[in-house]
């Protein structure tokens, strides 16, 4: 086995969260630590291969957030207790991290951040605010949809609602990924943590400019990611953010999407790598 694979071996493990939840990493490679925290409908799985490029400079922890994989859930959910989970994790590595998140698992990065966290740098791709009233973002009373058909055990609706009003993914498309073996499986397997995640984004998508507070306090060097092929209203959440927190600055890669950590990692990498380095 080369040096370098031996630097980035994976060990599973878990640790316990503040209210006694076990929450499930995998952890790589050597150096400074990065966290790794996934957007909706996606577990630690979908991060797999940034974690294996990013190890080889860094201590990766790719966790699965509560509720999902090999993670397990309280019995009342908050987005505190979540933040709980991240804290836990930057116990696990010494005290302090950098945190890496996509799209909600961004803004639950920014969250962790901003509420004191021992957090060296911040990396953040695409964090879907709503900041202009042009339809960008969920309709008003989505979160109530996603109740209603959850709780009538229509997962399969409740994700490509989701998918097509949440995310902007044309219902074709949703069709297709219906069709790709496991793939659907595994998304309603997640359908349940749907709620977490607007409860992370909370009232940030209404189409309304996004306030100082409480963002302003994340104080760690922030980079603020997106993708040139995505819509243009993750560009201007981008930059919206970037003109409230405290040390951030705003970059856009070229030919991504906002799909970018599971299906374009090699071209994610190299800007994570060079930030959290510099």
């Amino acid at each position: 086995m080369s040096s370098t694979r031996e630097k980035a071996a994976k060990v599973e493990s878990t640790t316990v969260s503040a209210d006694g939840t076990t929450i499930a990493f995998d952890k790589s490679g050597e150096g400074p630590a990065v966290i790794l925290v996934a957007s909706a409908l996606a577990d630690r799985s979908d991060a797999k291969k940034l974690a294996g490029l990013l190890a080889e400079h860094f201590t990766v922890v790719n966790y699965d957030r509560r509720g999902r994989g090999a993670s397990a859930d309280g019995p009342a959910y908050a987005v505190e207790r979540e933040i709980e989970d991240i804290a836990a994790l930057i116990d696990q590595v010494g005290g302090s991290a950098s945190l890496f998140g996509s799209s909600s698992g961004a803004v639950l990065a920014l969250r962790a951040a901003a509420a004191g966290l021992k957090v060296n740098k911040l990396a953040v791709y695409e964090p879907p605010f709503s900041v202009t009233s042009d339809g960008f973002g969920p309709p008003a009373g989505f979160g109530g949809q996603i109740d209603s058909l959850l709780a009538e055990d229509r997962r399969s609706d409740a994700v490509k609602a989701f998918m097509v009003k949440a995310q902007g993914m044309p219902s074709f498309m949703v069709g297709a990924m219906r069709l790709m073996p496991g793939v659907w499986s595994n998304l309603k397997g997640l359908a349940n943590t749907l709620p977490y995640d607007i409860a992370v984004m909370g009232d940030t998508q209404q189409g309304k400019p996004l306030p100082a507070e409480p963002w302003s306090a994340a104080s760690a060097p922030t980079l603020v990611l997106t993708g040139s092929k995505s819509p243009d209203g993750f560009q201007r959440a981008a930059k919206e953010l970037t003109g409230v927190l405290p040390d951030a600055s705003h970059r856009t890669l070229n030919g991504l999407n906002h799909g970018a950590v599971a299906m374009a990692p090699k071209k994610l990498a190299p800007e994570l790598i060079g930030f959290l380095r510099g």
